[in-house]
């Protein structure tokens, strides 16, 4: 299928990213995809994540080349007043400012939001950092792994496995990065509203416990005698939670209704499970939530992964294949929706491009821009907003 390409959503939005590693340039990402003009405001090294392996090119990792896709690249040496300077010009017409340097740096470089509200009072300035900055944790560094310990996740690994792994994925940096997207799309609409500009904080720590207290505060929800527990999602804790065997491969088959698991037993040949009392109801299934999993396990061997997907489709019981990722990327699905591409850069040559994965029919997203290089608008951005560049030898002084 043909991408289509338009503006975008947020045409006529000009973000300023002042960030690094993942979560924050993810966030910027996600705009650009939509249209915002996303300038990002590199040091003279630029982003550590264009160092990462494999890279053809210094400057111009694997990692980077997606997460700065639909950015302007400005090399600014922020400790030298030549370069906050800048930054103070590019922060007068900027509707966003997206940050994840920690509020201590920030306060030093004279870059607080009390400090840049003066300056542009109309600007949403989120920042986005380990913790609360007004808590005692507030001066801590962390990283994703961090946020996953602190949130319960590590936790909920160990409670399952008797080891505390981390997730196999950068998933704090992730979910707050689409977190900061979501309360600037938020605050840009309540300014554009009549409202005001206004300091948005995303703390990463309690923005993952959140997120893990979904399901996870289960029962204790509702028991407010014991602040302990019964804290956890009994299905999703169950050790023998995972993919079934088939004949000849794994896949996930997850019948979920009474009408379901009568379809499934039959079809599995035992269709005298229906009325076993550990499995009638809903209710009674999950109190023997192991059990289940177990019997399952049991019977999932007796059909060939195309048998069982064509029988659950033909019930709708979710049900679906294990990919790995070269294989999720290359089935039909995938391929059908553009969702990993080939796209030549102008310096990097052929590489894969991950798809936009949300549609819009009246406003889709602006056509590729390819990840810059360390500092390739710099002179070009500055001069839109009427700030001279410095001469070559005066930049990063």
């Amino acid at each position: 299928m043909r991408e289509q390409h338009g503006p975008g959503p947020l045409a006529g939005v000009r973000v300023i990213e002042l960030a690094s590693v993942i979560m924050a340039p993810y966030a910027a990402q996600q705009l650009g995809d939509l249209g915002a003009d996303v300038i990002k405001v590199e040091p003279p090294q630029g982003d550590m994540t264009r160092q990462y392996p494999p890279r053809r090119h210094p400057g111009m990792g694997g990692l980077a080349l997606n997460l700065n896709r639909n950015k302007r690249s400005v090399c600014l040496d922020l400790k030298t007043p030549h370069g906050r300077d800048a930054l103070v010009a590019l922060l007068r017409g900027a509707d966003v400012l997206i940050t994840n340097i920690r509020p201590q740096a920030l306060a030093r470089l004279r870059l607080s939001y009390s400090d840049v509200a003066e300056i542009n009072p109309d600007l949403i300035y989120a920042s986005a950092q380990g913790f609360r900055a007004d808590s005692e944790w507030g001066t801590h560094a962390a990283y994703d792994d961090i946020i996953q310990a602190v949130s319960g996740l590590v936790a909920l690994n160990q409670q399952v496995t008797g080891e505390p792994y981390f997730l196999p994925t950068v998933l704090a940096d992730k979910v707050c990065g689409l977190q900061i997207a979501q309360a600037v799309l938020a605050a840009l609409h309540h300014r554009d509203r009549g409202g005001s500009g206004q300091h948005v904080e995303v703390p990463m720590a309690d923005t993952m416990l959140a997120f893990n207290l979904i399901e996870h505060l289960s029962g204790a929800t509702l028991d407010v005698s014991d602040r302990r527990g019964p804290f956890g999602y009994a299905r999703a804790l169950s050790p023998r939670r995972k993919a079934q065997r088939t004949a000849d491969g794994w896949m996930c088959v997850l019948p979920a209704t009474d009408a379901h698991w009568t379809a499934f037993f039959a079809f599995a040949g035992s269709p005298e499970l229906a009325d076993d009392p550990r499995f009638r109801t809903h209710a009674d299934r999950a109190g023997h939530i192991d059990e289940l999993y177990d019997l399952l396990g049991e019977l999932t061997p007796r059909h060939t992964t195309a048998e069982w997907q064509r029988f659950c489709d033909s019930v709708s019981i979710p049900a679906g294949p294990v990919l790995d990722l070269d294989a999720a990327t290359d089935s039909a699905y995938a391929r059908e929706a553009g969702l990993l591409t080939e796209a030549e850069h102008p310096t990097e040559g052929r590489y894969r491009v991950i798809g936009r994965p949300v549609r819009y029919s009246a406003t889709p997203g602006p056509e590729l821009r390819h990840c810059p290089a360390i500092g390739q608008h710099t002179d070009e951005v500055l001069r839109e907003v009427g700030f001279v560049p410095a001469p070559p030898h005066q930049k990063s002084r």
